[in-house]
């Protein structure tokens, strides 16, 4: 299973992702891996590494790669504080693009997903994004808010997800809520788009990540990776199955 760090061109600029691949010649499907605030580290490489480990040509952009250390000082902002939505619709495009236009990607078979702000990520794009086949959310928070130069949140841009949609929400967390959750679920009703979401009990928000020892929870996360795993099965290596083909939230 091999991994490594490429550069894709993106406007006027050079993205660091890191890929990992499953072994063999493919094609396979693929899946991009949005980050969370701390950027592409070690938890983030892990889960695309667990995405290709179950087949799955798996690539994380570097979505802080525009904004500087210097920028943050003389800022005051965190480097997630500075992102602006159309310039990661920019990255995500360009990172899609990078995996369709590879020998060894099926390109019909590129689904998404991400973690805290990159679940955020992983709506945004499923909702300006067509070529994207399958995403999950795992607790994004701010789907209902703007980041940047952009006039509208994701949430207003929810007619234009063309896939299912499967979205991971901890109970005691508060961005998203389980009031959001409520919305979300509404919203997507409203725009006929499938979709699942589950709850785990007593999961706060970060559950995934066991570098984070206050809020990772093992039984949320184990819980859930075996239905995001099921969920790409369905949607990017076949036809759908019942199961996912209608709103349900659990």
């Amino acid at each position: 299973m091999p991994s490594f760090w490429e550069k894709v061109s993106v406007n006027d600029t050079e993205m660091d992702v890191y890929a990992s691949v499953p072994n063999g010649s493919g094609p396979f499907p693929a899946v991009v891996v949005a980050q969370h605030a701390s950027g592409v580290d070690k938890f983030i490489q892990d889960m695309a590494d667990k995405l290709s480990a179950a087949g799955y040509a798996a690539v994380a952009p570097d979505l802080f790669h525009r904004i500087t250390d210097k920028m943050v000082e003389s800022t005051g902002k965190t480097k997630r504080d500075q992102l602006s939505d159309p310039l990661i619709i920019d990255d995500i495009n360009a990172t899609v693009e990078f995996l369709a236009g590879h020998s060894a990607i099926d390109s019909d078979r590129i689904g998404i997903t991400g973690f805290c702000m990159g679940g955020r990520v992983t709506w945004l794009a499923a909702a300006t994004i067509p070529t994207i086949k399958a995403a999950v959310p795992y607790y994004g928070g701010n789907i209902m808010v703007p980041w940047g130069d952009a006039t509208e949140p994701p949430l207003t841009l929810t007619s234009g997800i063309k896939c299912p949609v499967l979205f991971h929400f901890g109970e005691i967390d508060e961005n998203p809520s389980q009031a959001d959750m409520l919305v979300l679920d509404r919203v997507l009703s409203a725009n006929s788009v499938p979709h699942r979401f589950y709850t785990y009990p007593g999961a706060n928000h970060a559950f995934m990540n066991p570098a984070n020892p206050p809020r990772y929870q093992r039984v949320a996360a184990e819980m859930s990776w075996p239905r995001t795993l099921d969920f790409f099965g369905t949607h990017l290596n076949g036809p759908p199955t019942p199961g996912y083909d209608g709103p349900a939230c659990e």
